[in-house]
């Protein structure tokens, strides 16, 4: 099992990334556009978090449903691409309620807690 693993949440206002090593290590966290301005963009910051990092991520995205509904051209294009040599990606269903308590839970850098995606990390990854 990988020890690298990716959390990636879309809004309205933004795009929520987080990267751990394993459980506790957390490596990178970044709050982009709604949209990338690039058509493969997702698969390039993928790519390049395992190439640094060197190791293969499991990567999670959060989107409205099951059925992949979802209004960004982030998770179309995500839609046909599962993965590759450097990163394996799995859909899970977003949950709102998380969403709007990790928006109130800011830290000191500005960036936010991320504790939606901390916590759709461990459940999700680890099982």
């Amino acid at each position: 099992m990988s020890n690298l693993w990716i959390g990636i949440s879309t809004g309205p206002r933004a795009t929520g990334v987080l990267a751990m090593q394993g459980a506790e290590e957390t490596i990178l966290k970044a709050r982009l556009l709604p949209e990338p301005s690039q058509p493969r963009a997702l698969t390039t910051l993928l790519q390049a978090v395992a190439m640094w990092q060197g190791e293969r991520a499991r990567v999670v995205l959060s989107v409205a449903d099951w059925d992949g509904a979802c209004d960004s051209s982030l998770c179309r294009e995500a839609f046909t691409d599962f993965g590759g040599p450097l990163y394996s990606l799995d859909w899970v269903p977003a949950c709102g309620h998380a969403r709007r308590r990790a928006r109130r839970e800011r830290d000191l850098h500005g960036v936010g807690a991320f504790a939606d995606l901390r916590n759709l990390l461990l459940s999700e990854v680890v099982r």
